[in-house]
Parts: C-alpha cells; structure tokens; sequence
C-alpha cells in the first residue's frame, strides 16, 4: 500500500521531475517508508512506500525490468502473488525480491496488459513501456485503490490523491456543473471519471487506459458482474447458497491475510466486521487485534455500538482496543480529516475512519475491514421497494436521492449547475444497459460499481491512509462479488437484507450480533449540528471565500443555519453537514 504519481509529455520535451517530487512529498503520509522518484526523458514516475510486503529494500519502487523495458509504481497488494511468482518462475522470469510490486512486473512483461486478470486485489498501477514510448494505468475491479487525472498543454499528470495534483501545480479548479449535481443529489457521490473540480478527473475503475506517445488514449474495461443467473441458480435452496457463499468469503479473509506484519480488523459490532473476525479466527490468526471508536450521543441518539463490538471481542478472545472521542476532540479534528478528503464525502463515517485509522496505525498496518457487504448482499433499506417495481428509475431515485433536481435549482446558484437532471440521467442510462433485468439487480450493479466505489470504499482509503495504514476489503473479492450475483433478489432480500449473509453468518458468530437492529458507523454530532459543530460550518459557509465563490443561494443556506436540526435528507443525513462540508473541503484545499 502506497501511493503513486508521475507526469507524461506528449510531444518534445522532457518530464517535471520537480512536479512530481513535489506531488510524491504530498503523499507522505501514504508511504512513510521510503520515496523514490526517476525520469526518462518525457515519463517521470514517482513513488511513496508503506512496506507490508517484502520489508527490504528490493522492494523499493519506482521499480525497473530493464531487460523488458519497462519502470513501473503501484499501490495496492495483489494478494496471489506467491502462486502468480512460482508460474512465472517456470516460465523463465527471474526475481531479485519477494514483492508483489515484482511480480506485477515480470507478469506485465510475459503476459503484457492481460496479466491484470489474474491479479486478486487492490491496484492502482501506472507501467511506462520504454520501446513503444506508451503509458498503462490501470485500477482494480472496484477502484479501491485511487488514481487521478490531470491533463492540460499536452501534458497528463497522475497521482493517488488529488490534493497530490494540486501540490503538483497547473491544475484548473473551476467547479464542473455535473459534479456538483451529482455531489447535492447523490449523497456525495460523483461517478468516474469526474470530480468536482473540471481539470481532475478519476480513472475509471476495472479500466487499463493505454496512452501513445502522441497522448491520444484508449480504455479497456477488463471485468465487469453479470447479474445473469441459470435455470440451476435460479431453482438453488437457499442452504446451498449460504454454503456457496461461507466458502467464498472463507476465501476471501484467507487472501487478505496475505502479509509480512499483523493483519488486524476494524471491528464495529455489525454483522460483516464480526463475520470477518470470526474466519480469521477460523483461519488460526495469532493474538488477533480488533478496533472499535465511539462518541458522545447527541440530540438522545447513541454514538457507539460497544456492547456489540465487546460481544465479539470477549467470544473470540481478541486483543481489543476501545477508542472513545469526546465531541470536542472530534471538532478539533474536523479539519484535518476534511484535508484529508481527495474529494468531498459528506457521510459521518469519514470522522470516524479518519481517528479511528489514527489509533489504529499506532498499533498495526494492515486491517481488514467490512465495506461492501451491503451493496453486494442487498442490505439497504431502498432495495426491497424495487422488488417487482414498475418504475426502477423513480423509485431509487425516491429512495436515495437527497433532493430533487428542482428542489436543487433552488439551493445552488445557476452558474454552478447544469442544464438537466444528471443525476437522474445517470441513473437511468445505467438502469438501461443489458445484464441485469430484475429491478433489484439494477440497483444492486449501480450501487457496487458506482456508489460504493465513490463514497463507502474511497473514504475507506482516504482516511486510513492518512495514517499509513492498509484497508483491506474481503466483501469486494471479485470471485465473491460474481457469486453474489447470480444469487436471486428475494435469498438477500430475506430477513430484512442480506438475508443469504446473516445465514452464513449464523455457522460462524453469535447469533446476538445477526439479529439486532441495523447498526451504521455514529457521529450524531454531526448529524444534530449544535455549539462549536455550528460555528464551525457558520463560519465556511459566511466566510470571504463562500461569499465570493457564491455556490449557494444565500437564503437556503442561513434557513438551514437557522435550523439546523429540521432539515434531514431522505438517508437522515444533515442537509446543513452536506452543503458545509463541500464549502469546507474546497477552503481546505485552497480552492
């Protein structure tokens, strides 16, 4: 896990090694341990390391075949890359290290852009092909792992974060209409390849682009789920699923156990970090290290899910580890998590990830976490609405969009939003492509590929790599996330969701921890906005900046000023939150 960036001309002249320096010490707190930046000629690229694979420094990237012709960054961990090391071994390939980062390499040059296939886990990889002058980058299946865009004067820079760009220099900072839509409408996601600012752009994830020297470029979408199932799945007992599904997770905890220091888990007390903790107890990990994070209940809402969390600690014995955040630490640390952000994400849990991933790091570097599970099993409230539904679009749309685009027009000034509903366009397009015909499964594919890559799964990486700490997600292995697939609607819509999980759930944890009330990760602080919380998002919101920038109507936002607590979206979230955070993360990145 690290991060990585570089710059590529397009035309004459040579690469900014001082951009690319500059972007690399950006990234510093990504990779704590070690940085290494090269150039040749017109491609420079540069590299922050955490080591959690191959500890020495023949590990260290940016990393060569010069035999090949290739120089290579990557951040991420491919955790098959024992079994892929000794195939390319009697293939004639030879090795100097023990990293995973050598064996993409060599993989790279026996197999070229195909070898991304084989690869189980999470990448972010850029590969500069020295006889053809062409630059590769390519992301995981879910784009777990980051990486920006930037190109502007025949120029195109990269890196894992976009405040690395920004530190890089030359990057144009206009608001992108679209963006904004998408960020007020969607819960703060903006799908690829946009962000909210026009001159950065995401690559897609499950995408290689190909960039000649010339700089025109084309994607190669290599995976994608089919959420198409045969007679013999449709006809399966619900038993036979649950067992399918127990073994794959199995499977899944087992890869991510991968790792020359400990593997611990980010334990909240629901269904899925328990389930995981419990296999990894299965698979024999030695003295177990589990986390939880709580905080001051607010407006009589509870901040933290501690009795469940010790539940699974005190069964299995863990190494448990409680962090309690009074509300005024959290305050104090509001800003930085903000910073922290690469794009604006406007759930609470980035608060709670971002001091949770501070504690944790002081203790352990790699964790496995339970992001996914309910975008992959079905455990979202607005699922079941859809079941048999006549008009998929609007009801999802009902069910998960913050407001409507005409509700919109009246919040955001005019300058900063598009002609049409592009939310709602982006939604129905992608309801329209073929692969998924029940209404469930519709929803189901745009909420793994879309939805939880931009919101659940990039603040996961966001925050626990301010820290230097590695996130591992079992729930989005892509053999699992194919077997869930083809599993029918009404196996996870079952017991309230996630009904085929709960029950593999049952073979492995206590059955207290199935049967509660759906838990989410609290900060009800920020959701009921009150004291110095208040102040706090007053303050961006009738700042200089926010005045001169003019993204909101003014009377929208000193009516929800004025009554913070009356004005909740339709997941309960703050609307007050929602429009303060995005004014702050724009303050915080100098925008």
């Amino acid at each position: 896990m690290c991060g990585l960036c570089g710059e590529v001309v397009f035309g004459d002249g040579d690469a900014n090694v001082r951009r690319v320096d500059a972007m690399a010490r950006a990234m510093a707190a990504r990779g704590p341990d070690g940085m290494g930046v090269t150039q040749q000629g017109r491609v420079a690229l540069g590299h922050r390391r955490l080591k959690i694979i191959d500890l020495s420094e023949r590990g260290a990237q940016p990393m060569q075949d010069r035999e090949a012709g290739l120089s290579l960054v990557f951040n991420g961990c491919i955790y098959n890359h024992a079994e892929l090391r000794a195939e390319l071994s009697k293939l004639g390939q030879r090795f100097a290290s023990t990293s995973d980062t050598e064996v993409i390499l060599k993989a790279w040059a026996q197999w070229g852009r195909d070898c991304v296939e084989r690869f189980h886990g999470m990448f972010a990889i850029a590969v500069h092909e020295r006889d053809t002058g062409r630059v590769h980058l390519v992301r995981d299946r879910f784009g777990i792992k980051p990486l920006y865009l930037a190109e502007s004067k025949g120029r195109l820079a990269f890196a894992s974060t976009l405040p690395a760009l920004l530190a890089g220099g030359g990057i144009d900072t206009t608001l992108d209409p679209v963006a904004i839509h998408h960020y007020m409408t969607w819960h703060a996601v903006v799908p690829a390849p946009r962000t909210v600012l026009k001159g950065v752009r995401k690559l897609p994830a499950a995408t290689i682009r190909t960039y000649d020297v010339n700089g025109s470029y084309s994607d190669h979408l290599y995976w994608k789920p089919e959420f198409e199932r045969s007679n013999a799945d449709e006809t399966r007992s619900a038993g036979e699923w649950r067992d399918m599904v127990l073994d794959g997770l199995r499977t899944a905890v087992r890869r991510r156990m991968v790792a020359d220091v400990p593997v611990g888990v980010l334990l909240s007390g629901g269904v899925d970090s328990s389930l995981i903790t419990g296999l990894l107890a299965d698979e024999g990990q030695k003295d177990l290290a589990t986390f939880s994070i709580g905080f001051e209940e607010a407006n009589g809402e509870k901040g933290d899910e501690f009795h469940y969390s010790d539940l699974i600690a005190r069964h299995y014995g863990t190494n448990h580890r409680k962090i309690f955040v009074p509300s005024a630490d959290m305050r104090a640390e509001l800003p930085a998590a903000v910073k922290a952000m690469s794009e604006p994400m406007v759930s609470y849990d980035n608060i709670g990830f971002y001091l949770l991933s501070r504690e944790v790091s002081k203790h352990i570097t790699v964790v496995q976490s339970g992001q996914g599970a309910d975008e992959v099993f079905g455990g979202y409230h607005w699922y079941p609405p859809l079941a048999g539904s006549n008009q998929p679009v609007a009801d999802y749309a009902d069910a998960f969009f913050d407001r409507t685009d005409a509700e919109l027009r009246q919040q955001v000034n005019p300058e900063y939003l598009p002609e049409r509903d592009e939310s709602l366009a982006f939604v129905e397009q992608h309801f329209a492509r073929p692969g998924a015909a029940d209404p469930v499964d519709k929803a189901l594919r745009l909420d793994t590929n879309i939805m939880l890559v931009d919101d659940p799964v990039k603040r996961v990486d966001n925050h626990t790599m301010a820290f230097g700490l590695e996130a591992r997600v079992p729930f989005l292995d892509h053999e699992l996330v194919e077997l869930s697939a083809r599993i029918p609607a009404r196996h996870k819509l079952a017991q309230g969701g996630k009904g085929v999980l709960k029950d593999a759930a049952r073979k492995v944890i206590p059955a207290d921890v199935i049967d509660r009330p759906k838990g989410y990760f609290p900060v009800p602080a920020l959701k009921y906005l009150e004291g110095e919380t208040l102040e706090m998002v007053r303050e961006a919101l009738h700042s200089p900046a926010a005045r001169q920038r003019g993204l909101f109507n003014t009377r929208y936002a000193d009516m929800l000023l004025a009554e913070p607590r009356e004005h909740l979206t339709k997941l309960r979230g703050s609307a007050l939150w929602q429009v303060g955070l995005l004014e702050m993360w724009l303050q915080e990145q100098g925008i």
